[in-house]
């Protein structure tokens, strides 16, 4: 079974107010590098964001104990400067953000002007182990017409710099501002992704293929490809059932080019398309089929993705696993779901003559949005802090 991992990145939020905090530096201050352990945080572009990363995992037992414990450790570390983390894709409050004093990063900032500035959006990347760089482009190209509706199942921010956005998940808004950000073609080959890499630095516009965004791309430092469509979820089970959704497409795909299917040759707008609606109705109204991009209801679409990766789920041992984790997801909502609600539980408790029904939820309800957040991410957390030692905060810093 491939192994499979994820990095997730969160934010750090005053416990009090919700806003965003510029603590990241503060969280890794006078820690020393633990490569030993398989774990970490690292910076990310906004000193209000910090990532974890877990180590392989063969399961999702394995692998949502390493979200929790993830979790568990970034929070434990803004505790110690009075703050909080919260699973949120995008921050509820309004709040001037800070870019990581870094040389790459005041570079970014300097060239992409807003779309950098503003750019305190929180992913959710699932890394899946394959044989070689040939293999993952044939993975690339056999996944990219179904990623849509990862979107919608994780989508998690509904509210943007104080505002409801009308956006299930409005991180795929502001990320896809970034000129390589969203779906690609079928590349066909490595050659072709390779030649199609170094066309796009040819242009000078992007700094590094580190600035390669496809929505799933080859990774440059792990022999994996990276899944980069999800928001970060507020549940960590969501988290580790998306990421096993992942594997079981990645696998899929390898046995359809081991069977001689041919990618579909979906164009790259219709993706495009597909993508829109997921970030705009989640799980809530339609979703365009994956099949022939028609809209159907969200339920459906995602069903139908179950019933098309039953097979190795079945073979995996995963299958009851995903079913009963999709009938709870679809049941429940989403993160962007749980967030309404909470800003609507407040307004209720809250309501008066200044904040009749209907009203955009104030900057007290968007906190309560957060306060909601900070007890979802953690959930779970502690239970498994005993299993094992903890694991060591490092420092990292991407090149």
């Amino acid at each position: 079974m491939r192994t499979f991992g994820v990095e997730e990145e969160l934010l750090i939020v005053d416990p009090v107010t919700g806003e965003p905090l510029a603590l990241a530096d503060a969280l890794l201050a006078g820690t020393e590098p633990a490569p030993e352990t398989g774990m970490g945080l690292s910076h990310e572009l906004k000193l209000e964001q910090i990532e974890t990363q877990t180590r392989p995992c063969h399961s999702y037992s394995e692998l949502l104990q390493q979200i929790r414990r993830g979790r568990a450790m970034a929070n434990d570390g803004a505790r110690k400067h009075n703050a909080r983390v919260a699973a949120l894709a995008t921050s509820p409050l309004a709040k001037n953000t800070h870019t990581t004093p870094d040389p790459r990063f005041a570079v970014m900032l300097e060239r992409f002007g807003l779309t950098a500035h503003e750019q305190l959006t929180c992913g959710f990347h699932v890394h899946t182990a394959v044989e070689s760089p040939e293999e993952g482009v044939v993975v690339l190209d056999h996944i990219r017409d179904k990623l849509a509706v990862l979107t919608a199942i994780s989508a998690n921010s509904p509210y943007w710099r104080g505002l409801p956005t009308g956006f299930e998940s409005y991180r795929i808004q502001a990320w896809n501002r970034w000129p390589t950000s969203g779906p690609s073609a079928v590349f066909g080959s490595l050659t072709a992704y390779r030649r199609m890499v170094q066309r796009l630095l040819d242009t000078g516009v992007l700094l590094d293929e580190g600035m390669i965004y496809f929505d799933a791309r080859i990774s440059r430092n792990h022999p994996t490809v990276e899944v980069r469509v999800a928001d970060v979820c507020l549940r960590s089970e969501d988290a580790a059932l998306i990421a096993v959704l992942v594997r079981a497409l990645v696998e899929t795909a390898s046995l359809e080019m081991l069977d001689g299917v041919e990618p579909a040759s979906v164009p790259t707008a219709l993706l495009r398309m597909a993508s829109w609606q997921a970030s705009n109705s989640g799980l809530r109204g339609d979703l365009l089929d994956f099949g022939d991009f028609r809209p159907q209801p969200a339920a459906d679409v995602v069903w139908a993705l179950v019933d098309y990766l039953s097979p190795v789920l079945d073979d995996q041992g995963e299958l009851e696993l995903v079913k009963a984790g999709i009938s709870d997801i679809l049941e429940r909502g989403n993160g962007a779901r749980e967030q309404r609600e909470a800003a609507e539980r407040f307004n209720n408790r809250q309501r008066d003559a200044q904040n009749p029904p209907g009203s955009p939820p104030s900057n007290e309800a968007l906190g309560a949005v957060v306060g909601h957040a900070v007890k979802a991410t953690i959930r779970g957390a502690t239970a498994d802090s005993h299993k094992d030692p903890a694991p060591i905060l490092t420092r990292v810093r991407r090149p």
